[in-house]
């Protein structure tokens, strides 16, 4: 079996790593704008070798799309145009419905599978990749009922066997948890290291003195810009209101201590406080 991966970073990379443990005969053909990309995933042992698209499609059984959310709405119709009978496409982005429609619109959207794994770091490229990355991670396929069976099959086969656990949901509802789990974090990182570097000018005060509590919390405004401004863009409904119920807590959590109210504050906390019961059952499952 040869598998393409477009975009050999963080991603596709730590995918190919993965597979390659469980089946180290697996062949792996990388495609990337990067020149140096392409010879660092080489080097690391994530690809067997570079090829440019249309080359790596043609001799491939799957195709993985592990680029930015925006490359991969513009490389889908292509990719599918030279995608050989009885071969899938898979993609990896963080954002479903508008990916969807653009594959709906082509007559092989059978070969197509709607794919995320809920895994990353706040570190990109393939010098960032590596196999522990997403087992017993989450992953979510959308739209199974509109691929061929054979390409869900191979694609479900392929992620359990890296040890995921799967989930299957429409695009829409995809995109709609996505903006409240993901999506608005990330904003909230971006929007908190901004902040922090506007008040303090001074860098290395904000070195000597951040905690842990502040490191964990901004750690996800490292990320790449190239990769979540598409994010924030093709999911900005969601985004948009997922961002407009978390500023009315902030208003009242500074209403609260503007007007010295410790009790309103304590309980907030305390409500707050229950997602760590969440979060436990979650890591339980």
């Amino acid at each position: 079996m040869t598998i393409s991966i477009i975009g050999v970073g963080l991603l596709g990379g730590s995918f190919a790593l993965s597979v390659r443990e469980k089946y180290p005969k697996m062949r792996f053909i990388g495609v990337d704008a990067s020149p140096v990309n392409g010879q660092l995933a080489l080097a690391k042992g994530i690809v067997d070798e570079v090829m440019p698209l249309p080359e790596a499609i043609a001799q491939s059984t799957l195709v993985i799309m592990a680029t930015p959310v925006n490359i991969i709405i513009s490389l889908l119709p292509t990719v599918l145009d030279h995608l050989p009978p009885g071969a899938t496409v898979l993609d990896l982005g963080s954002t479903k419905e508008t990916i969807c429609a653009v594959a709906d619109a082509h007559p092989k959207r059978a070969q197509f599978v709607a794919a995320h794994p809920m895994a990353g770091t706040e570190n990109s490229g393939p010098g960032a990749a590596f196999r522990e990355l997403l087992p017993g991670k989450n992953l979510i396929i959308c739209a199974r009922e509109k691929s061929l069976p054979d390409s869900v099959t191979m694609a479900e086969s392929l992620f359990r066997d890296i040890g995921m656990k799967l989930f299957y949901m429409t695009p829409q509802e995809h995109d709609l948890h996505l903006a409240y789990v993901s999506h608005l974090s990330h904003i909230s990182a971006f929007a908190l290291g901004l902040t922090v570097l506007e008040k303090e000018k001074d860098q290395q005060t904000i070195f000597d003195m951040a905690s842990t509590g502040f490191s964990s919390t901004v750690r996800l405004a490292k990320s790449s810009p190239q990769m979540w401004a598409p994010i924030f863009d093709q999911n900005r409904t969601n985004v948009s209101d997922a961002l407009t119920a978390y500023i009315e807590f902030l208003q009242q959590f500074k209403q609260v201590i503007d007007n010295q109210d410790v009790a309103t504050s304590l309980e907030f906390m305390q409500r707050a406080n229950v997602i760590r019961r969440v979060l436990d059952g979650i890591e339980k499952r």
